[in-house]
């Protein structure tokens, strides 16, 4: 055998055949790989979130879970949050909760390390508010007054509703809901880290992600003598240290109470005393504002309590405006809410009916997250509804097509 033949059959003996290479997932199959293992992982996780201590493997699990979500905001991928969180939403409640809150966590609070410094938090909050006034709000008018605004920063701190020791800025805007509710999840999440690099560098740095956050508010067709309520938010980033006391909430049951009341009458005192420095940031013109706060919270927690807000009074307007035309009073006339399914989308559906000939007088809806919300939207809708007179309510299992109830009960008392 020639030597070279000899050679040959060494190195490439026979049969042998290269291993077939593997084809690369597609995009659309890796991100549905991603939405499944995220929905998988908090229906896991979620069932061991009252405090259960957490074997191994589920730590594991539990550290993959971070990961994929930090991914996700890391690579701008919201589809798979909100597609992970849509397939929870009907299937899995506690895995609903769970995504939820670990989403909205991991984009609006972040953590920062330094060496030799102690370990920060910066966050992302609001307060939604509701201007009451003639014609509505101008953006032209929109945070002109740089001295209140400057007051309104500061007072902030000044009325305890964040540590001396913490940095605190506001957004000079005043944002509509169309706004706020079009930052997603990775869009805040470059937000608190735009924050970060400007409160703790020493030149002006730019802030692209909170610049982009403000897209301008839609026209309104509000006349002179029209008496206009409309809702704003107030964004604003607070850094502090990870271990400041004036944020440690008392482990006693009692002892927190009193920590969160306590700051709810800061929170109110502090009203009064932004009340005209928000009038001045808003309104250049002369007119008289009203303002009235909500509460401040984190910007998931306050866009959520400002919107459920609005729509319960987008409500109660249609509500009244259907007793008026039929020439009825609220008094006479009793209530059936519940759940109903409009289009793919949950609601809560008030349905007013005469008090004596039961006749459907009105109809409104207002969106209903799950239905594990439907308590408490009932209570908040029972609320509303005494207020304006109405004297019976009953709560509805749900609406059929038809938009009849179905299984009525009276409403507890």
């Amino acid at each position: 055998m020639p030597e070279n033949a000899f050679i040959e059959k060494i190195i490439m003996p026979k049969n042998k055949r290269p291993a077939p290479r593997k084809s690369a997932a597609s995009p659309e199959a890796q991100e549905e790989a991603l939405t499944q293992n995220l929905y998988q992982l908090a229906g896991e996780l979620g069932i061991h979130q009252d405090g259960d201590a957490l074997s191994g493997a589920m730590k594991e699990k539990q550290q993959t879970f971070q990961k994929t979500l930090k991914k996700c905001l890391q690579q701008k991928k919201d589809d798979i949050l909100y597609e992970a969180l849509e397939r929870a939403r009907y299937d899995d409640r506690s895995a609903h909760a769970f995504l939820k809150a670990a989403i909205e966590e991991a984009s609006e609070v972040a953590l920062f390390r330094r060496e030799g410094s102690p370990e920060l938090e910066l966050n992302a909050f609001v307060i939604p508010l509701f201007a009451h006034l003639h014609g509505g709000l101008n953006h032209e008018q929109n945070f002109q007054d740089q001295e209140a605004f400057d007051l309104l920063t500061a007072s902030l701190k000044t009325a305890q509703l964040e540590s001396r020791d913490a940095t605190v800025v506001l957004v000079s805007h005043a944002y509509h809901l169309d706004e706020i509710d079009g930052i997603s999840y990775s869009q805040l999440h470059d937000m608190v880290r735009d924050a970060f690099t400007s409160m703790t560098s020493k030149k002006i740095t730019a802030t692209p992600a909170i610049d982009r956050s403000i897209s301008g508010w839609p026209d309104h067709h509000f006349a002179p003598e029209d008496l206009a309520v409309e809702l704003r938010f107030l964004l604003g980033f607070a850094l502090k240290a990870i271990d400041d006391p004036f944020y440690q909430i008392p482990q006693h049951e009692a002892a927190a109470d009193a920590y969160f009341a306590a700051r709810a009458t800061r929170f109110q005192q502090w009203t009064e005393q932004a009340t005209p420095l928000v009038s001045r940031c808003l309104v250049t013109d002369g007119r008289e504002v009203d303002i009235h706060f909500l509460y401040q919270d984190l910007f998931h927690g306050g866009k959520e309590r400002g919107m459920a807000e609005y729509h319960m009074l987008e409500m109660m307007a249609e509500l009244h405006q259907a007793l008026r035309e039929h020439g009825i009073t609220p008094d006479h006339t009793r209530a059936i809410i519940g759940p109903a399914d409009a289009g793919g989308d949950m609601v809560l559906r008030v349905n007013l009916y005469a008090a004596d000939e039961g006749a459907l007088l009105a109809s409104s809806e207002k969106p209903l997250g799950t239905l594990a919300e439907i308590e408490l939207e009932a209570d908040d809708m029972h609320d509303a509804l005494t207020t304006i007179g109405v004297q019976s309510l009953a709560l509805a299992a749900s609406f059929d097509a038809d938009g009849e109830p179905l299984q009525v009960r009276p409403y507890p008392a």
